[in-house]
This record gives C-alpha cells, sequence and structure tokens, in this order.
C-alpha cells in the first residue's frame, strides 16, 4: 500500500451542503427535536405488590382513554431489591443469620399532548394504598 491509499482511507467524508435554487451552497440545518412540539405527561407508579401496581395502572390507562388521550405503555421498569441480613440469635449464634427483601415494582406511562381534561381526570382518580405516583410535565 503506498502513503496516498493510507491517506484517503483515513480521511472522514465531508458534510454535503445544500445547493439553494440560484447555485449558491447553504450550510445544512440542524434537525428539530421531537419533544419541543410535543408535550408529554409521565407518570411513574411503584407499589411493593405487582398485583395492586397493575390494577392501578389499568386504572389511569382507561382514564387516559376516555378522553382520546394517546397512551404510551405501560413500560416495566427494574425491580429495585432491598435486602436485610439480621441475626437470628442476639448474643452467641453470629453465623445464624436471616435475610429479608423488599421488592419495589414500577411502571411508566407516558401520555402525549394531554388535555386539560384529563389533567384534571388524573388528579381525581383515587388509587388503593401502597401506590405512589410520580408525574412530570415534559
Amino acid at each position: 500500500m503506498t502513503a496516498e491509499e493510507t491517506v484517503k482511507k483515513a480521511r472522514k467524508p465531508r458534510a454535503k451542503s445544500a445547493k439553494s435554487a440560484d447555485g449558491s451552497s447553504v450550510a445544512p440545518t440542524p434537525r428539530a427535536k421531537k419533544s419541543d412540539s410535543a408535550h408529554r405527561l409521565r407518570i411513574k407508579v411503584r407499589a411493593y405488590e405487582h398485583g395492586i401496581l397493575d390494577k392501578s395502572v389499568k386504572q389511569i390507562i382507561d382514564t387516559a382513554a376516555r378522553y382520546n388521550a394517546t397512551v404510551i405503555g405501560p413500560v416495566p421498569l427494574p425491580i429495585d431489591i432491598k435486602k436485610y441480613t439480621v441475626n437470628r440469635a442476639a448474643f452467641i449464634d453470629k453465623d445464624s443469620r436471616e435475610q429479608f427483601e423488599m421488592r419495589i415494582h414500577k411502571r411508566m406511562i407516558d401520555i402525549l399532548n394531554p388535555a386539560p381534561k384529563v389533567i384534571e381526570a388524573l388528579t381525581n382518580i383515587d388509587l388503593p394504598s401502597g401506590v405512589s405516583i410520580d408525574v412530570k410535565m415534559m
């Protein structure tokens, strides 16, 4: 291989510039982000029991669907597992231990371009105890 061939392979291709109607070159325009045009209501739901969590997520989706809102999800998020190790005996048996764990199940729901009626209906929704909700407007 000659030195010329290695230089040709090492070069990066240039960005193509657009030509206007009169033939002069115009710099390429950056693309607009999708999130600028669309508002999004992101709801994260957490609970210790997955059955109660799934029922409350279904209730949220049904409420949003009643007002013809576009719903994405529910998306299952990774389960947080918190483990605790405790001695069984108070004094002598150091090697005898018990382990306990708490599992926190999570789901995420996105509602695209929510109308004010949808937001009002979601704030008035009655969910079972043990279910926590985080709502963000993006």
